[in-house]
């Protein structure tokens, strides 16, 4: 495996000054055009930037000086020179591709640094999936930071993973060339008790001098808020309101605010910028996450800007939140984030500072997009059989393991039952009266069912509950393979024989999505690389999504990306009722709660 190549600002210092002097050529100069520079909060008109070995050597008004007969010269023409966007909390694995063909997806689209964390393929192969992520991701010709996953499982004790992630995998992990700090620290419980393998791995990262990643999932900003900082999380992105991204950065964080597929979190927090006038400087644009779908029909990190533009913030801030923010918090101001001298050379070039068309994108001095185009390849990792060969169910699933048995002598049961919000990551918990037929508990109107299948160690087994809230219809059933944080299958339906052929069409495959309505599939997104990704590109993967999200409203849901809801229906990190393959967890006091209830 050979990373991609590229020279540190000491070993090319000495020609990025003779080029700035003027003593030697440029390799390339962009002239002429609108120098946004996200340190000073300025739009500068009329300059232009020297490149040499793939960083900045010089941004003035006037670069002749640095141009020889084998100088590239591309004519800005008064557009818009903005820094290569970056997105400083994501998943990759959510967008179902590999490094490689996220990197082509998202290239186009000016974002040219990205901060992973990996902890989907960690919960599927611990360490040895984390590392061949970190090795694909160094080979693209773009910046993909990975930081070492905290938290497999995210709770100790209410979930199984296939791979445990340890204290000692993480001071490993510091040594490797592509790691940048800790993956978000989902247990927050256990650092707000001191926990001493959370605080190890903590202690790990900062005395490699890394930067730990933040996840505090609760609504909570008293005392046990307080704890969860002094523990040492730098960041913080699972924000929904102004009073989460205020509390944040007023003890030392960096508030994180997300626009992916399906969390719209930036509307609500940046207000505490555009409103109450708080310093920009430590609020940073994310999107955990964008699927596939997205990515090809709407963008990656542009999408994000102007969002928050569209919000009422500021166009320079916006920016400085997609670059400079992100740079400064990862330790990484020197090398990217702005365009100024020693810097990667990553540079957007766009006619307009609100709608934010991406026209051309350079990246470590290279162009690599124009219009929409990719223009570099993005070389493949040897995924081996051991990353493809992963769903073990144990046996052929049929519709009996998918029955919920009545208690004896009942004709209708409370049932305990997850409520999905659209467009957030929280669910609520709700409560429901549920009819019995034939001694089996049924779902009635909008409530339907939702089963957890264990495919890691083929242990045959099948939790099952209720959710409400996809508005589901008929005989039918979607299955995946992606199920934050475990990933073992979840499987929702109306049926419980569709339930089963769903289940089993996935082990058959290696893993994806599928979607069944009377006996018949009606999508399929096969992601044989860990049950999570695929290899192919973006584009045949958000062809296959659309029909999925198709298939989906053609069997009565019509949320928005419903299908991030379904994928995180057991995350036992986020409140407030959640599924794992240990039963039913309510995430407000961590712990395992019956599905059903006596009636009164």
């Amino acid at each position: 495996m050979e990373y991609a190549p590229f020279s540190s600002w000491p070993d090319v210092a000495p020609r990025l000054i003779a080029v700035a002097a003027g003593r030697e050529a440029a390799d390339m100069v962009i002239r002429g055009g609108i120098w946004i520079n996200v340190h000073s909060r300025e739009a500068l008109p009329d300059h232009s930037i020297a490149i040499a070995a793939g960083r900045v050597a010089y941004v003035g008004p006037d670069a002749s000086h640095c141009i020889g007969p084998d100088t590239q010269i591309i004519e800005a023409k008064g557009r818009y020179m903005i820094p290569g966007l970056c997105d400083a909390h994501m998943h990759i694995e959510s967008g179902m591709l590999t490094p490689a063909e996220f990197a082509r997806a998202v290239i186009p689209h000016g974002t040219t640094s990205m901060f992973t964390d990996p902890h989907e393929i960690a919960n599927v192969l611990g360490l040895d999936g984390v590392r061949m992520m970190h090795d694909e991701a160094l080979m693209q010709p773009v910046n993909i930071f990975t930081q070492m996953p905290s938290c497999a499982p995210s709770a100790p004790g209410l979930e199984t993973t296939g791979y445990e992630i340890t204290a000692e995998d993480v001071a490993e992990a510091m040594t490797w060339p592509g790691i940048i700090g800790l993956g978000e620290m989902m247990n927050f419980p256990g650092v707000i008790h001191a926990d001493p393998k959370m605080l190890a791995e903590i202690a790990a990262t900062q005395r490699a001098g890394k930067t730990v990643g933040g996840h505090y999932a609760s609504p909570d900003l008293g005392p046990d808020f307080a704890a969860y900082v002094a523990g040492g999380p730098a960041d913080d992105h699972e924000g929904t309101c102004e009073a989460d991204a205020i509390a944040r950065v007023r003890q030392g964080m960096r508030s994180m605010m997300r626009l992916g597929s399906a969390w719209y979190d930036v509307e609500s927090q940046i207000t505490a910028v555009t409103e109450k006038g708080l310093d920009p400087r430590n609020f940073i644009l994310c999107t955990d996450d964008c699927h596939s779908g997205t990515l090809v029909n709407e963008g990656h990190m542009n999408r994000v800007v102007r969002h928050a533009i569209a919000c009422g913030c500021d166009p320079l801030i916006a920016l400085q939140m997609a670059t400079i923010n992100t740079a400064t918090h990862f330790g990484l101001e020197r090398e990217i984030g702005s365009i100024t001298p020693g810097r990667r050379a990553d540079v957007i070039l766009s006619s307009d500072l609100t709608d934010l068309p991406i026209e051309m994108v350079i990246a470590r001095g290279q162009v690599v997009a124009e219009n929409g185009a990719i223009k570099v390849d993005c070389p493949h990792y040897d995924w081996p059989d051991r990353a493809r060969n992963t769903v073990h169910l144990g046996h052929a699933l049929a519709a009996a393991d998918f029955e919920i048995t009545a208690p004896e002598g009942a004709n209708r049961v409370r049932a305990n039952v997850i409520g999905v919000v659209e467009n957030q990551a929280p669910t609520q918990a709700l409560k429901a009266e549920l009819p019995i037929i034939g001694g089996l508990v049924e779902g009635e109107g909008d409530v339907c069912q939702i089963a957890l299948v264990e495919r890691h160690r083929a242990t045959g087994g099948v939790t099952n509950a209720f959710v409400s809230g996809f508005g589901y219809q008929g005989r039918m059933a979607m299955a995946s393979t992606v199920a934050h944080d475990s990933h073992h299958m979840i499987a929702v339906g109306t049926d419980r024989d569709q339930m089963a052929l769903a289940a089993n069409r996935l082990a058959e495959v290696g893993g994806g999505i599928t979607i069944f309505r009377d006996g018949e599939e009606l999508a399929l997104v096969e992601l044989p690389i860990a049950g999570l990704m695929s290899d192919s590109p973006a584009a045949d993967v958000a062809a296959k999504a659309q029909k999925m999200v198709e298939a989906m409203h053609a069997c009565g849901c019509q949320l928005n990306n419903a299908y991030m809801q379904h994928s995180l229906l057991a995350l036992v990190v986020i409140p407030e009722l959640r599924i794992s393959d240990l039963g039913l967890v309510d995430v407000r006091t961590f712990e395992k709660i019956d599905l059903l209830e006596p009636l009164a």
